[in-house]
Order: structure tokens, then sequence, then C-alpha cells
């Protein structure tokens, strides 16, 4: 054989196990904690469906906005369900939206099926943990036209999808103190991307896993506060941010 030949098979070789071993990554994700799994049943408030979305609807008196919420770089997207429950429960549908791989980046535009599918939704607000909220970002700043609210979690856009000129976007970033990973000098430079009137809920004592619930996450700091009491503050502020929305509408 000749030796072009067999650095092409040995090229293509590497290639393939590289692929592979990407793939067997990306579908092993972090989570669902027992927690998370508990979240996923319907009751008297709200109704789950987990097809194709994770589908949070209140069971009366629903609200005219909703949340798209996009997940963490390979974190079971139902470790968000007891976040979503408990907006769901105040009375805003929620939709968490599985990606590709466990990887926003490839299924950015995901949102727009879910939008499409809800005509009875008037408002929305999209947000996401981590690269979900990146790519949540990028979303809005492609489709304008159909998002009213981004609700940034232990996140920040990219810097090609400068936010700054919408000045109609509601927009609510929230952080922790003791993330490892967004960590507040990360947060503090995307303020130049998002529009003046942002605002900013940085949550004292808390880290970047905990505004899920998926157990820890390699390089995260150490939190200081409980999941239940980070997860109460982002719920609240994702409440604030939701019932602004729809009171602008």
């Amino acid at each position: 054989m000749k030796t072009w030949m067999k650095v092409l098979i040995a090229v293509v070789a590497v290639f393939a196990i590289a692929v592979v071993a990407f793939v067997i990554w990306g579908s092993t994700p972090l989570g669902p904690m027992p927690e998370a799994l508990a979240a996923l049943e319907s009751d008297a408030n709200v109704a789950v469906a987990t097809d194709p979305w994770l589908s949070f609807t209140p069971t009366q008196g629903a609200q005219n906005t909703g949340l798209i919420f996009y997940p963490g770089g390979r974190v079971d997207p139902r470790s968000y369900a007891p976040m979503a429950r408990a907006i769901a429960e105040a009375g805003y549908p929620v939709v968490i939206v599985p990606m590709p791989l466990n990887l926003a980046v490839f299924g950015v535009n995901r949102a727009a099926d879910v939008i499409a599918a809800h005509p009875e939704v008037e408002h929305w607000v999209i947000g996401g943990h981590s690269l979900g909220g990146s790519m949540a970002a990028s979303f809005t700043r492609n489709n304008p036209d159909l998002i009213d609210g981004l609700f940034l979690v232990a996140s920040y856009p990219a810097s090609s999808d400068d936010l700054s000129g919408f000045d109609d976007l509601t927009t609510y970033s929230v952080s922790a103190t003791n993330d490892g990973l967004a960590t507040p000098d990360k947060i503090d430079a995307s303020r130049p991307l998002l529009p003046a009137d942002t605002i900013w809920v940085p949550i004292e004592g808390g880290n970047h896993a905990q505004f899920g619930y998926y157990g820890d996450q390699p390089g995260d700091g150490q939190a200081t506060i409980s999941r239940e009491e980070q997860q109460r503050q982002t719920v609240e502020a994702a409440l604030q941010m939701l019932s602004t929305v729809s009171a602008g509408s």
C-alpha cells in the first residue's frame, strides 16, 4: 500500500474515533437528580408533557406570557424541571427544549418550533443556563420579533450577539457569586453586550450547578447556600421578569 494511502486511512480512523468519542460524551449528560424526576409528574395545578419538549402548563388561569428554556451544555433537560414547575405553578407556561447531543449550539432555532406550536401564548421570554443562555441570546438577536424578554442564568451573549441596542427587550441576568464557570468577572464583562436597563441579580453564595438539579460539576465553585435557596431566588427573578413582560403587553 502506498504511503499516502496509509496516511489517509490513519487520518480517517482518527477522525472517526474523535467523532464517536464526541457523540458518546454529548450523549451522557449530567443529571437528573431524584428531585427533578419528581417534578415531572402532573397534578391538579400543572400538566406536564415530555414529548417533543418538556412542557409545564398551568391547568387553570394561565398567563399570556410563557418561558422557553434552553438547558446548559451537556446537562439533561429534566434537571431544570423543579424550576419550570415552580414557575408554572404561578401561572406561566414553561417549555424546556431538549437539544441534539445535549448542546444548545446544535439547536439554536428550536424555540421557533415551540412558538409556532403554542399560538395561545402571546408573549415569549426565552432563557437558558450557561451555554443554553448564550444560544437563547443568539436566537433573540436573530428573531427580535418573536421574543419579548431574555432570561440569562449563569450566562452571557457571545460577542457576535451584541444586544446592547435592543432597548425594548426586557432582560434579566441571574448569576451566582461562587460560580466557578460563569464567574462574576465574566458576567460583569458581558454588560456592554446587553441593554442598558438589564436587571442584574447576583445570588450570594450560589454556584453554577445549583441552577439545576444534576449534581456537582467539574470546575465549579463551592456553594455556601442550599440548592433549594438558590432555586428559590432564581424562580423569584423569573417570576418578576415574566410579570413585567406580561404587564407591558
